[in-house]
């Protein structure tokens, strides 16, 4: 049995939570982390020295990264589907993955934590709009590549779908006035015909 350690509105966790719903594998999981503590407890470290969510264990292996996660769970589960066989091709779906940390998280912290995290009264919405200016750039760049596709890695859900799918839906549900974006808003439509992301992603942000 799959073992999950980590609370559902955090938006790692949501990533490993979605893709093992998506592919019906059985798994518990346990709350850890924000309100629910125990992330710096030394059992939980002695498992994930981070001191951050999720932790995966499946078996023998306990693994500590979500995208990492997430690619562990399609290569094993869901080989030559969501995690195509040819490395060229899994490659280009990486790719989106890495984007996803290295231009979607910086962009997204300080506008989801501005928001939601922050009190209306200290908010400092010079950084927020930035960011916001920022993610409205990046979001442009995943336009042109959704140009003719359903779904990032084409006519179906892959791994490349799973890290992103979490922060567009944040950011749509927290900013106004966005450009046109008709391939993402595609994408994210599709996005929410499944019932896995509308019960693991599209829950009350906290």
């Amino acid at each position: 049995m799959i073992l999950l350690k980590g609370r559902t509105t955090s938006g790692n966790v949501m990533k490993v939570t979605w893709i093992l719903e998506e592919l019906n594998l059985p798994y518990e999981r346990e709350d850890v982390g924000g309100k629910f503590g125990k992330n710096k407890d030394q059992d939980y470290l002695d498992l994930n020295p981070m001191g951050l969510v999720p932790t995966f264990i499946d078996g023998d292996t306990v693994l500590w990264e979500s995208n990492t996660i997430v690619r562990y769970v399609a290569n094993k589960y869901s080989a030559g589907n969501m995690a195509p066989n040819d490395l060229g091709e899994r490659a280009k779906l990486e790719l989106w993955m890495d984007w996803q940390l290295f231009a979607i998280n910086p962009m997204m912290r300080p506008v989801y934590h501005g928001i939601i995290r922050t009190k209306p009264e200290d908010r400092n919405w010079d950084e927020i709009n930035r960011n916001i200016d920022r993610g409205n750039e990046l979001w442009a760049m995943l336009d042109k590549h959704l140009e003719g596709k359903e779904f990032i890695g084409g006519d179906k859900l892959t791994i490349a779908d799973f890290p992103l799918g979490p922060v567009i839906h944040r950011f749509h549900a927290i900013t106004e006035n966005r450009p046109s974006t008709p391939n993402v808003d595609r994408w994210y439509n599709n996005l929410k015909k499944s019932e896995a992301y509308q019960k693991i992603v599209m829950i009350p942000l906290e």
